[in-house]
């Protein structure tokens, strides 16, 4: 099993930035593949970006420009830099992890992440 916990979530102005982090713990020889959901209230969750073991990068569109995932392999950990940040950001952030970005497994938690107009 994979564990997952995110920290760096919070309530920012419209324009500002804010970082996520995620770190990952137990079966991680598994994970081949990090990444970031969020869900807004009466939403359904949506993929914000991911990353694979090989540096493959995948965005939504509504954060292409934006955002930024990196991953740390070394100290099994992800994160999203997000900057620009708009109303509709608003959203609960699920770290993800799997063996490929399609076929995610294990969450976290969930941040909240509040972007005020």
């Amino acid at each position: 099993q994979v564990q997952l916990v995110e920290s760096g979530g919070g309530l920012v102005q419209a324009g500002g930035s804010l970082r996520l982090s995620c770190t990952a713990s137990g079966s991680i020889y598994s994970i081949k593949a990090m990444g970031w959901y969020r869900q807004a209230p009466g939403k359904q969750r949506e993929l914000v970006a991911a990353i694979t073991s090989g540096g493959s990068i995948n965005y939504a569109d509504s954060v292409k420009g934006r955002f930024t995932i990196s991953r740390d392999t070394a100290k099994n950990t992800v994160s999203l830099q997000m900057s620009s940040l708009k109303p509709e950001d608003t959203a609960v952030y699920y770290c993800a992890a799997g063996p490929t970005w399609t076929s995610f497994d294990s969450w976290g938690q969930g941040t909240q992440v509040a972007v005020s107009s």
